[in-house]
């Protein structure tokens, strides 16, 4: 009776991630998705703490260390996310999917000491759980430390050949022992050392502008460690969750590289973040820009027909996202159209202007994907660019030398006027000038975005 309510509770828990993953696809219902599939989790969790017997019948035991991890982990997680700042919320993914390789990890390391002889096919998923997520968990928590400035980005002289030579060791010594050639466990510890050595060079010498794509890509790899781990328990729920945040990873990163225009393979190697990038702050000589006054800007976006606001990291750094949406609430009392423009890599993590508006209670109907926003470019008449650069730079079309020829971009320049609202003149996060801010219809509007848009809401309440 014991295994069947335990085999149900599996069950529950696997549909309930499934329901919670589609849920996640609106933010109407992602809250509630999250709710769901976290339930289902638990109900898991408590069914193998207390219904769970191995082989011989013996319950699972170790009671108060198993209680004081999770009251551990459910107390520093809880504090974790709710402290967390907007701008910080990618550094928090990237920890918290290490901290996933990194159990991953632990599960391949025990089950190799406690089961000395195992199966070729129990020795197989062992190694490649074990590789799999150590390279997630190493290459995580550098990820982290790049994207809160801890860890700079360095180009590794010959990186693509020692990355080479430590896949082939991996490879050889995988063989060696998966395949009986040889039973020592230091080729075992071995393999750990050289998967951890991987995982810090893989993310090393990758840049900012594709750190969103190596965290999808990462975030991959921890599923596919979890689900190696469903395998050697037996258990459905661990492999239909690791199975489903696998793919999930997958996709989100093919479809992230499809919107830089870029393989997987170049954002790997190429590293236009890291690489071809000049001196820090130095800005060509491209021209001269104009800048615009706050009351010139309220006269324009309130006489304006359809206003469309682009979103960028700035916006989340200087925290004003509230004041964007009051600013778009007192745009709309005065008949304007306001709409925001979306770009799927904008951020520092998939999805982060999407979650930083909704924090900020902004209709999710007005958040136009970028193929929807270019297709209303041309009869709009003004764009605001609040703290974006590398999304809205031209050179991404005009320019087959940019590193970022190719990528396409939201195409603020077809809108009547572009006002960017910016600290400086500096680079943005790939590192690369932005010719937009030179073109005859751009304005630069410069200051930090919750204080620009606090006085530009009281210009417009005067007009």
């Amino acid at each position: 009776m014991e295994q069947t309510i335990l085999q149900l509770s599996y069950l529950i828990g696997s549909i309930t991630f499934i329901l919670g993953l589609k849920m996640l696809s609106h933010p109407d219902s992602a809250r509630r998705g999250n709710l769901v599939a976290a339930t289902g989790m638990g109900i898991a969790i408590f069914a193998t703490i207390f219904l769970y017997k191995d082989h011989e019948g013996n319950p699972l035991g170790n009671y108060p260390w198993i209680f004081a991890a999770l009251i551990i982990g459910s107390v520093v997680g809880t504090l974790a996310a709710k402290r967390v700042q907007m701008t910080a919320m990618p550094e928090m993914v990237s920890l918290f999917n290490g901290m996933g390789g990194a159990c991953a990890m632990l599960i391949s390391l025990i089950e190799y000491h406690h089961n000395p002889t195992p199966s070729t096919g129990i020795l197989l998923v062992i190694v490649l759980g074990m590789i799999i997520g150590t390279v997630s968990f190493a290459g995580s928590i550098i990820a982290w430390g790049k994207l809160n400035g801890k860890i700079k980005d360095k180009s590794i002289s010959g990186a693509q050949v020692i990355n080479f030579i430590l896949w082939a060791a991996l490879l050889s010594l995988s063989v060696m022992l998966i395949g009986g050639y040889t039973t020592e466990s230091w080729v075992f510890y071995t393999i750990l050392i050289l998967a951890a050595v991987y995982g810090v060079l893989f993310v090393m010498p990758i840049g900012g502008a594709d750190m969103p794509v190596v965290i999808s890509l990462l975030n991959s790899f921890t599923g596919v460690a979890a689900a190696f781990g469903g395998f050697l328990y037996n258990n459905p729920v661990m492999l239909t969750g690791g199975i489903l945040v696998g793919s999930a990873g997958t996709i989100l990163t093919m479809l992230m590289c499809k919107a830089m225009n870029r393989s997987l393979k170049n954002v790997l190697i190429g590293s236009f973040g890291a690489a071809k990038v000049g001196v820090a702050g130095v800005v060509k000589e491209q021209g001269n820009y104009k800048e615009i006054s706050l009351n010139d800007t309220a006269t324009l976006m309130a006489y304006a027909q359809k206003v469309c606001i682009i979103p960028g990291y700035g916006l989340a750094v200087a925290q004003a996202q509230h004041a964007c949406h009051e600013l778009e609430k007192l745009l709309e009392e005065k008949g304007v159209e306001v709409t925001y423009g979306i770009h799927p890599v904008a951020g520092r993590m998939p999805g982060h202007m999407n979650v930083l508006l909704a924090e900020a209670d902004v209709p999710y109907e007005k958040l136009l994907e970028m193929e929807d926003a270019n297709d209303q470019m041309s009869s709009t008449n003004v764009v605001l660019i609040l703290g974006a650069n590398d999304v809205v730079n031209p050179a991404a079309k005009e320019d087959p030398s940019s590193p970022i020829y190719g990528m396409p971009i939201l195409e603020v320049q077809k809108a009547d006027h572009v006002i960017v609202n910016k600290r400086s003149m500096k680079p943005g996060y790939a590192g690369i000038e932005n010719e937009l801010f030179f073109k005859p219809k751009t304005s630069m509007l410069f200051g930090d975005a919750k204080k620009v848009l606090q006085d530009l809401v009281s210009e417009l309440k005067q007009v």
